[in-house]
């Protein structure tokens, strides 16, 4: 016999769940579920037990609430400003492209900003997300937001895999990122040639040739915040030892990715999102110094994980990213590190011939002085006819 108690359904956007409100054998004595998160149209409201307010009434939509209220606010929306990418990434920066991909898997709607020369806001903190009144930086925190957004990319995890994501994001941040920084900041090789070629041209002038160095002293004081410990001070001291745990670390992800394709099954969580934004970066690349590079690509399974990110999630063809394109992009970049590199030494010869020519004392101009005679025959005379 069919079921006759059945009122009505309401499925929910995210969870693709159905909520059932039913009555009870005699009667209307069953109840109602509260609707927490639904989305109802306000044409069937009243019969759920909402109350509508005038704008509703008049304007329609829909509205998010529980049993006796009525309305809400859209969602803001969410803007994140970021570096832009290449080499087959959607950004070259780690922590930029962190945020990136767990917006891609938690679902959150992301409006993204690149920056580019024609920006005027700061770069110290990329990246930066905005919504309404709030302005918030650091991958951490962003990530935190979005959490509270119920953007959670983790909402399967139990409560040992929380743990773990935990002490393997500190693990990451304490072993691979002092190496990642100094790849792009501190290497001169790659820092003159990939590095500051590419940032500055995406800063405006003269900017662009002061604020590429103001970054990589902060990257080297982030390092030696981390590994400048007694005995060791100075960064020759532990450039040694960066680059051992760095490679440590990335046997560590490797044993624990296994032949899975995400660290915790077929989902991406956020211990996904930061092994992409680190190793990526480092895995894609053109650098000329690639020790950590060549480290990356002896770990297949890690190369096979960023891949996959990369087109199932960005949409980005491995198969399009010819050698040729790629050699195209050398080529200009290699200009462009020329030009850079032309417009410092211009300005560092111009500073140098100041501070070596000679600082003469201001010449006065000579004062005449008048004798008595002088004055005696200057003094008024009658004019000749």
């Amino acid at each position: 016999m069919a079921d006759k108690s059945f009122v009505g359904g309401i499925r929910e956007p995210r969870q693709g769940l159905v909520r059932v409100i039913r009555r009870g054998r005699s009667g209307w004595g069953g109840g109602r579920v509260a609707l927490e998160r639904s989305e109802v149209s306000p044409k069937l409201a009243p019969h759920f037990g909402f109350r509508l307010s005038e704008a509703e009434r008049r304007g329609g939509g829909h509205f998010r609430g529980t049993r006796g209220r009525g309305g809400g606010k859209m969602a803001a929306p969410l803007e994140l400003r970021c570096w832009g990418g290449g080499w087959g990434l959607p950004s070259v920066h780690s922590e930029s492209l962190v945020v990136l991909a767990y917006a891609k898997f938690s679902g959150a709607p992301l409006k993204v900003s690149v920056i580019d020369n024609t920006w005027r806001g700061s770069r110290g903190d990329v990246p930066i997300l905005t919504s309404e009144d709030n302005i918030v930086s650091q991958p951490a925190k962003i990530l935190n937001f979005l959490r509270k957004q119920k953007y959670n990319a983790d909402y399967q995890l139990s409560a040992k895999q929380g743990a773990d994501t935990l002490a393997y994001i500190a693990l990451l941040e304490e072993k691979l990122l002092p190496a990642v920084l100094h790849t792009f900041w501190i290497e001169n090789d790659n820092y003159f040639t990939v590095t500051k070629p590419w940032f500055a041209s995406r800063i405006p002038f003269p900017l662009s040739l002061i604020l590429p160095g103001r970054m990589s002293k902060r990257a080297l004081n982030r390092i030696l915040l981390t590994k400048g410990e007694p005995p060791h001070y100075h960064l020759k001291e532990v450039e040694a030892q960066i680059y051992r745990d760095a490679k440590e670390c990335l046997n560590l992800l490797s044993n624990r990715l296994g032949t899975s394709q995400f660290f915790f099954g077929n989902t991406p969580t956020t211990l996904d999102a930061y092994v992409f934004g680190f190793v990526a970066p480092l895995y894609k690349v053109h650098f000329p110094k690639v020790q950590l590079q060549e480290h990356v690509k002896q770990l297949s399974n890690l190369c096979r994980f960023c891949d996959d990110i990369l087109s199932c999630y960005f949409r980005i063809s491995l198969a399009g990213f010819s050698p040729a394109g790629q050699d195209t992009v050398d080529a200009n970049l290699q200009k462009l590190t020329q030009l850079v590199n032309k417009e410092s030494n211009l300005i560092e010869k111009m500073d140098d011939n100041l501070r070596q020519s000679p600082q003469l004392p201001p010449r006065k101009l000579p004062t005449l002085k008048l004798t008595t005679a002088d004055e005696e025959s200057n003094s008024f005379q009658p004019l000749s006819p």
